[in-house]
């Protein structure tokens, strides 16, 4: 049959359906073109001679919640937390934070805590130490 193709007969490659596409370039901001003048470098100037400062008194400053509190705890019975907090006008967590870091291990005294026959907590410091 002279107008029917078969397979076999006229093997010519198919044009392609889809038209491929050319590769598209990165969207890339433009770049900043760079200045034709240079500009000096900042000459170092000596600096002003800085004032002495006076150095801060050592030891713990009268009438602070410091001083308030280490006399407290130095008294021959000792302080209650109550009184400390009367005293300093701080919340309990704050008394016993500040006994054990700022007294205890920042100034280095020796705190002991007992408790009386009453059921309340008394912290103090042996008076040789302070």
């Amino acid at each position: 049959m002279p107008g029917i193709q078969t397979l076999g007969e006229n093997s010519e490659p198919k044009a392609p359906t889809k038209v491929p596409s050319a590769k598209l370039a990165r969207r890339v901001a433009p770049s900043k073109p760079q200045s034709t003048k240079k500009t000096t470098r900042a000459k170092k100037v000596a600096k002003a001679p800085q004032k002495a400062t006076q150095p801060k008194p050592a030891g713990i400053r009268q009438g602070s919640k410091t001083a308030a509190v280490l006399t407290l705890i130095q008294r021959a019975k000792g302080a209650t937390l109550t009184e400390s907090m009367q005293a300093t006008s701080w919340q309990a967590h704050s008394v016993r934070g500040f006994i054990s870091g700022t007294l205890g291990k920042k100034m280095e005294h020796t705190v002991t805590s007992t408790k009386r026959a009453d059921g309340a907590r008394v912290y103090s410091i042996a008076r040789g130490e302070a």
